[in-house]
């Protein structure tokens, strides 16, 4: 025990490193916030610029902008009063360890005095100093929690910011965008034309910016058509199920989930295409596509209903 050296009251290695991390911490707060200012100033000059006009859309998403713009704030109001309060329990910690350190040179004075006269007053004084050791690791465990929350919360107002930053570039890329008649009219004529990588292009940019319109829904198809035509039967369901989704009602649902279920059984999954070619004829059963599901599925040598077994030849 008479080896055994601690630091020396005042001079407590963890407290300097936390204020360290707080204020870096609070550097990174105030870039955010300067970075805030810098977009809305940014939104300011854009939206004073002509383009193509404001649409339902843009409007919608100036409002979500301005939502996540009010949330920031409250999150920020939030963040800096938590970190008030982590800062006083960091700083009470930190005078805590430090009075530790100094009550555990005053015990190793003591006890390096009375080692060799007082065998039963070293061990008692040993007792207490590995108490405060205990102490100490129970204090460290203490500003670790607290640190972690502190990036905990740092982490959130970053993620808020890209969130912002995101829905602004989705903005100005929308106000540069041709309007949505023209664009699925452009399209659609590149689509029977059979500019097909134009087309392609033409109908992904009108998902991505007008995604909630009802052409949109015609727009995944001919996406899925052209998926289907060159083979590539996986991206063709994909794309088909957004029609089936998202727009169950649309003029295209009964060809998307007739072709659905012919890319199923292009890809071997010839269980999964039947199903769906039933469907077709139980949603469906006058229309076209069901005809179209009926002959695919005599084909095949599957019955239209799922409880009747096919006859055997």
């Amino acid at each position: 025990m008479s080896g055994t050296r601690y630091p020396a009251a005042g001079k407590f290695p963890i407290g300097v490193s936390s204020r360290r991390n707080f204020r870096i911490q609070m550097e990174n707060l105030m870039r955010i916030q300067r970075n805030a200012v810098l977009i809305t100033a940014v939104i300011a000059l854009f939206l004073s610029a002509p383009a193509w006009g404001v649409s339902k859309e843009m409007i919608q998403l100036q409002t979500q902008v301005q939502n996540l713009q009010d949330r920031i704030a409250q999150m920020q109001q939030s963040f800096d009063e938590r970190m008030g309060v982590m800062k006083s329990l960091m700083d009470q910690n930190t005078d805590s360890m430090n009075k530790v350190a100094a009550s555990i040179t005053a015990l190793q004075g003591s006890l390096e005095k009375l080692q060799t006269d007082n065998g039963a007053k070293v061990d008692q004084l040993s007792g207490q100093i590995q108490a405060l050791n205990d102490s100490i690791d129970e204090l460290k465990a203490r500003l670790a929690k607290v640190s972690k929350q502190l990036e905990d919360l740092q982490a959130t107002q970053q993620n808020q910011a890209a969130a912002q930053a995101a829905a602004q570039a989705q903005q100005q890329a929308l106000a540069q965008a041709p309007p949505p008649d023209v664009l699925y009219k452009n399209a659609l004529r590149d689509y029977n034309a059979g500019r097909n990588d134009l087309a392609k292009q033409e109908f992904s940019d009108y998902v991505k910016f007008y995604p909630t319109t009802d052409l949109a829904g015609n727009a995944f198809f001919y996406l899925a058509e052209m998926n289907y035509k060159e083979g590539d039967f996986q991206g063709a369901v994909k794309n088909y199920d957004q029609v089936l989704q998202n727009f169950p009602t649309g003029n295209k649902a009964p060809s998307a989930d007739l072709k659905k279920g012919l890319a199923l059984i292009e890809l071997g999954q010839n269980d999964e295409g039947i199903t769906e070619l039933r469907h077709v004829i139980q949603r469906y059963p006058h229309s076209n596509e069901a005809l179209q599901a009926r002959d695919r599925l005599r084909k095949l040598g599957a019955s239209a209903n799922a409880s009747t077994k096919p006859k055997s030849e």
